[in-house]
């Protein structure tokens, strides 16, 4: 199987998201700004508490992302958001939770 070709008008966004970032709302928060920008990917909490967020989307909707990421919604305390961009490789659907866990696109 080969690798979806690369579009250079966007890029993927890698984010974790540590702090008090589970059972507060936060995967619902960022869903919704995700949808909002008409991003795809996806977003999913991890067995260590944090986090997860894979989008992909031209750079402007990606750095409005990281911003509810590093806000969160009311109940959340977010100490650091790891962040990381790299080429779209378009291989991800309409954005939407995963399970805990999740690991690929």
């Amino acid at each position: 199987m080969t690798e979806p070709a690369s579009h250079p008008d966007l890029e993927r966004l890698e984010a974790s998201v540590i702090g008090r970032v589970q059972g507060v709302g936060f995967r619902y928060h960022v869903l919704r700004r995700a949808t909002e920008l008409g991003l795809t990917g996806w977003v999913a909490n991890e067995h260590d508490g944090s986090v997860r967020c894979r989008a992909e989307g031209p750079r402007s909707d990606l750095d409005a992302l990281v911003e509810a990421l590093e806000t969160g919604p009311a109940g959340a305390v977010v100490d650091r958001v790891i962040v990381g961009f790299g080429p779209a490789t378009g291989s991800l659907g309409p954005f939407g939770g995963r399970s805990e866990g999740h690991r690929g696109d």
